[in-house]
């Protein structure tokens, strides 16, 4: 008889598709840092950031749902990626060799499209595919007669821990401070399985992007047109804004005492994850925070109540919107001073090992 109830507590639980592409627990990405250290000027950060515009669009702390990240079976079909056919350029030695195959099953989209088309001189076009522990983000990307053209691509080995510098110190990546993107990205049937555990989180770091004139710029460290950046991040793309607000790369907590009421269990599993492991500054844009689409999940964001104003319209359910001075910044350490000049010192894919120089 005690079967029945234990089947019955099994059916209860969420039904996922695959998990989300995601590294050890001993990656940077899976730290918490609810008790980390804040850094010395974390306030006036903030305060200048929010004396810039705050957050993208309008101050609105804004969900975007279009990228997709698909699974890729052993089987499924490899294209070359070459160089750019609008830009004719590719970074290098920052990214894989022109030439490396990347998988692309046939339900693969890329970002914000329905399927394998996207015109890379008006989109980011980001292609995200997972194929046996190996993750493959290509950045400004097409694919056309049998080919993916990119301005980019980085394969990241999702069975090791990387070094602090990533891929490779002043090393970009898909996305523009270095970072991986996929593992960074809240994922309804991770939040769906956050929900069903009391007091449960992502477990992970939640990527979050934001106007380039807002991202701070340092002529005195010696990077190209003052750029600069933190950790965890290795590189950063065209900051452009004061010396006194946040940097590219930035690691931010959500404040303790942030008040959760009027949000929804879903909500709320994702408030606690920016509590306990923070976001990271990603790349440059205008909507705040990136999640995963519902097109290869089981949960949808409907069904959890998540939508793309949950964190910023208070109107809806009395709740208290999320605005820059809700957060604190983590002390990760100096000031690097962005040269461009890529020297990786990276995980060899599928190999699991380290190789300074490492080019390809």
């Amino acid at each position: 008889m005690r079967l029945l109830p234990c089947l019955l507590s099994m059916l209860a639980l969420p039904v996922l598709a695959a998990p989300p592409p995601r590294f050890p627990d001993t990656a940077v990405w899976h730290r918490r840092v609810d008790a980390a250290p804040l850094h010395p000027q974390s306030g006036s950060m903030l305060a200048t950031l929010q004396s810039l515009g705050g957050w993208g669009n309008g101050d609105r702390f804004q969900i975007d749902f279009s990228f997709h990240v698909a699974r890729a079976a052993a089987d499924a079909p490899r294209f070359p990626v070459v160089e750019h056919k609008v830009y004719a350029d590719y970074y290098q030695p920052d990214c894989e060799p022109p030439g490396t195959e990347m998988p692309i099953p046939p339900d693969a989209a890329f970002e914000g499209q329905g399927g394998l088309s996207c015109d890379n001189s008006a989109n980011d076009c980001h292609l995200l595919v997972e194929q046996g522990g190996l993750l493959y983000e290509a950045y400004s990307a097409d694919f056309e007669a049998g080919e993916v053209d990119a301005l980019c691509l980085a394969i990241w080995d999702l069975n090791v821990s990387y070094p602090p510098p990533g891929r490779g110190e002043h090393c970009t990546s898909a996305d523009a401070a270095g970072f991986p993107i996929a593992p960074l990205l809240p994922n309804a049937d991770g939040v769906a399985a956050a929900v069903a555990r009391p007091d449960g989180d992502l477990g992970h770091a939640i990527r979050f992007i934001l106007p380039n004139p807002r991202m701070a710029t340092d002529a005195s460290l010696g990077g190209v047109g003052g750029r600069l950046y933190v950790r965890p991040a290795s590189h950063a793309g065209g900051p452009s804004g004061p010396v006194g607000t946040v940097p590219y790369g930035v690691r931010m907590r959500l404040r303790a005492d942030f008040p959760f009421t009027g949000y929804s269990p879903a909500a709320q599993a994702i408030l606690r994850t920016l509590q306990r492991y923070g976001m990271v500054l990603s790349d440059g844009g205008n909507i705040a925070l990136t999640f995963e689409s519902d097109r290869h999940t089981t949960a949808d964001w409907s069904g959890l109540g998540i939508d793309a104003h949950t964190f910023w319209n208070g109107s809806v359910g009395n709740r208290q919107p999320v605005r820059v001075t809700d957060f604190e910044v983590i002390d990760t350490g100096p000031r690097i001073g962005e040269t461009w000049d890529c020297v990786r010192t990276a995980v060899v894919p599928g190999e699991g090992v380290f190789r300074d120089g490492f080019e390809g």
